[in-house]
């Protein structure tokens, strides 16, 4: 995954390659790896349409977080900058894997695309589609999922941003203000802001009791939330995740479809105020949520992969 490592002093910038391929070697479609969802846009993350680039900061083992700008690269790979000294070899390459990571590129879709190929709705998904980008953590992603809950977008850029911007530890060259250039808040750091912070700062309203509660207890150790993501669906099934989600505080049914798609869960739908309008508008007619599960029953376990791609193929031009 690091081919082409190539430190510019001069410049105190470093780039690399990463290979665009997933891990039944399938081909992948980066730009819309990158704008796949609405959360992937949330702060740390910067995504720059016109350039068609991610920028995002993200923790690392030893000293100060890093910055990293994500691009395509030549055709079949992806251009990964760090901002700031050139990292240590070792370093440099833990940040290649972590962003693969990200990118969802040891994750092998090979049999969801077999299965697009007799849809004419989704066919075009065959072609390196579906790759939803994910958070460094999922205690981020569910965080940020929270945030989504019963609000406009505004909103939770505003909370998000708040959170980051106020908590989150800064890369070298941050600036002073903004949420940019510094990593999301761990657990320990969340739980140790008081009621006001979430009340006045993020102005979070009835999630601040929700985002401290879930952040102590990740930050003690009673909860692992990364271990839905390393569990494998034979050693945790879906049912056992959703019912894990559901029991966090401020997660209900729309938040625990949205937490497991991006866990790489596709069994759920995502049937929201927003799913259900846009599934009319583009399939003409609205539907029942029933009539809109049985449409998607073909894919099995990438069910709810396939709705949401079957809505958001026009965030992409093809």
């Amino acid at each position: 995954m690091g081919e082409g490592v190539r430190p510019r002093r001069r410049e105190l910038t470093w780039k690399a390659e990463l290979r665009l391929v997933g891990a039944g070697g399938e081909s992948v479609d980066l730009w819309r790896t990158i704008s796949s969802h609405g959360v992937a846009d949330l702060p740390p993350n910067r995504i720059d349409d016109e350039a068609r680039t991610l920028e995002l900061t993200l923790r690392v083992p030893k000293g100060k977080p890093r910055t990293v700008g994500v691009a395509q690269g030549p055709p079949g790979r992806a251009t990964i900058t760090v901002v700031g000294p050139a990292p240590a070899p070792e370093l440099a390459q833990a940040l290649l894997e972590r962003i693969g990571h990200l990118l969802r590129l040891d994750e092998d879709l090979s049999d969801f695309y077999a299965r697009v190929q007799d849809d004419p709705d989704l066919a075009w998904a065959g072609e390196g589609a579906g790759r939803l980008l994910r958070s460094a953590t999922v205690f981020e992603d569910v965080v940020k999922t929270i945030a989504t809950t019963n609000c406009a977008w505004g909103a939770t850029v505003r909370m998000v941003g708040a959170l980051v911007e106020h908590l989150g530890e800064p890369a070298a060259g941050a600036s002073p203000d903004g949420p940019y250039g510094r990593a999301f808040p761990s657990p320990a750091a969340m739980a140790g802001a008081g009621d006001d912070f979430y009340k006045d700062v993020v102005r979070a309203g009835y999630r601040g009791p929700y985002f401290r509660s879930l952040a102590e207890s990740v930050a003690s150790g009673e909860l692992d939330l990364e271990e839905l993501a390393e569990a494998s669906a034979d050693e945790l099934p879906d049912e056992e995740v959703a019912a894990r989600l559901l029991a966090l505080p401020g997660v209900g049914p729309y938040a625990t479809a949205h937490i497991m798609m991006l866990l790489g869960r596709y069994t759920p739908l995502i049937l929201d105020s927003w799913t259900r309008p846009k599934y009319a508008r583009v399939n003409g007619r609205k539907a029942s949520d029933k009539t809109i599960e049985r449409r998607f029953r073909r894919y099995g376990r990438y069910a709810g992969l396939a709705f949401w791609l079957y809505l958001t193929r026009d965030w992409v031009d093809d």
